[in-house]
């Protein structure tokens, strides 16, 4: 009975130092790492933010992005439906175009081929 507890305290006494062990690799690898950016974090809001505040991406990074893509100012209305227009209007173009040369779709079925010169002498033609 006795070297079966003694056996039950090994364990337990492994156990406690592979967690210690692990806690400490944890702890080096978080210190080593920086567990940040490698750049800093921006601090902590001190005032009341703006209303505009809600419109930049602050990821922590030296260069805030914002939310919305400002594409609007640099493509006006019209230039973009010409742009619209003529992307469509090439695709039109092609699919026109596939369709005018598609000669399968005029005959539904191959044409059949007979013997004898297509049978033209059995089908009334001169011998």
């Amino acid at each position: 009975m006795a070297a079966n507890s003694l056996s039950v305290a090994r364990t337990f006494t492994g156990l406690i130092r592979r967690a210690g062990a692990q806690s400490q690799l944890a702890a080096a690898s978080r210190a080593r790492g920086g567990a940040g950016l490698p750049v800093g974090t921006v601090p902590a809001p001190t005032a009341e933010l703006d209303e505009s505040e809600e419109l930049i991406w602050d990821d922590g990074s030296p260069c805030p992005e914002p939310c919305l893509d400002s594409v609007a100012p640099m493509v006006g209305k019209y230039e973009g439906l010409a742009m619209l227009s003529a992307g469509l209007g090439f695709f039109a173009f092609v699919g026109f175009l596939a369709k005018w040369n598609d000669k399968a779709s005029t005959i539904p079925w191959t044409p059949r081929e007979y013997p004898y010169d297509n049978l033209r002498v059995e089908l009334g033609g001169e011998p």
